[in-house]
Parts: structure tokens; sequence; C-alpha cells
């Protein structure tokens, strides 16, 4: 019992919420390999980072630690769905040739065969890395697959959070995906632990 604990601490984030979560995922990826490459200038990054976490908000659920120190985004996907891919908002200007190269070099890896939950994002605020609340997140996020049957997808977009979800029970699912001159990420999965069958896709 005192291992589940903290998962009273993980909640989901209510419509006003919105700006908290965007905030401590802006503050999470400022320097992250991929987000300085899709907004290379440092003083427009975090402006085109939240409105592009709220786009993410718009589609997928949101869950938050505590009062925002870390927080994640999922959704739920069927078997055969396809993320939908729109025009990139003009907000973003020349950036948007690059999210819109890399979402589409990313969905031809999206599984497809079973539904599943797809973690978009995950980060904790710079003031708690390295205390265990991304591993709670998703801990979190894992026992509700568990529970509903569900394999798991993601990306990593750093070698430190392949790391964590490799001790989670992720493998990499083909080799890192890049676009042009792109820092890698590495689409990976967790199947289904109800049928422990996985799939080689």
């Amino acid at each position: 019992m005192t291992e589940d604990t903290p998962y009273a601490l993980v909640r989901q984030a209510k419509e006003q919420d919105r700006p908290t979560v965007s905030g401590v995922l802006t503050e999470a990826f400022m320097n992250d390999p991929v987000a300085s490459w899709l907004f290379p200038d440092a003083a427009e990054r975090g402006r085109l980072q939240s409105f592009f976490y709220g786009q993410l908000l718009d589609s997928g659920e949101a869950y938050l630690f505590g009062r925002g120190e870390g927080a994640a985004v999922w959704l739920a996907l069927d078997a055969g769905q396809v993320l939908e891919e729109d025009a990139p908002d003009p907000v973003f200007g020349e950036n948007g040739v690059r999210l819109a190269n890399l979402g589409q070099a990313l969905a031809e890896r999206h599984p497809r065969r079973e539904p599943h939950l797809y973690l978009s994002c995950m980060g904790v605020a710079n003031a708690r890395q390295g205390a265990g609340l991304g591993s709670l997140l998703l801990r979190h996020g894992l026992a509700r697959a568990d529970a509903d049957g569900l394999a798991v997808y993601l990306e990593a977009s750093s070698p430190r959070s392949r790391a964590l979800y490799l001790r989670h029970g992720f493998t990499d699912l083909g080799e890192p995906v890049r676009v042009a001159d792109s820092p890698p990420l590495w689409p990976m999965t967790r199947p289904n632990h109800h049928s422990q069958q996985g799939e080689s896709r």
C-alpha cells in the first residue's frame, strides 16, 4: 500500500489547469534537443512551445503531479486510428516545416494494429527533476494501461528519457527517427501486459 500512496498526488488536469500543464512542459523541455531543433530561436521557444502543448491538450488527457511539479499528456487510440496531422498553425512560422516533417515521419512509426495509450508528452519542472516524479507520473499511466489491457507507445526525445522508459519495460520500436539534421527520437512501445504477447511491427 505504501508504494501506491504517491499516486494520490497525481490527478487528471481540469480546464483551469491548462496554463499549469503548458507551463511545466514548456519549462521541462526548454533545453530539450528536439524542442531546440524545432524552435531554434531561444527567445521565441517558450511562446511556441506553449502554443504547441496547448494543441496537444485539445486532443489528449493531461495529468498533474502535486501542484504542478510534473505533467503528462495521454491519448487513448483505437486499433487503426491514425493521429490527424493538420497543417501547422501559422503561428509557428518557418518552424512549421520542421514540425510537419517530423510529425509525418513519426506518424509512419505509430502502431495501428491494436488499441493503445499514447504518451505524447511528459515533463517535470526543473527544480524537481531527478526526484522520481517522472517515474511516478509514468507508473500512474501504466497502471491505467494495465487495468484496461492496453499497450503503450511513446517517442523519447533524449537519451535520458529513453533510459527512463527502458527501466519501465519499454523497448525500441525500430531505429531512431531523424528528419534532416534533427536529433534522434526513439519510438518505444510497452506491450499489453494482459496478453503478454506484444507485436512485431
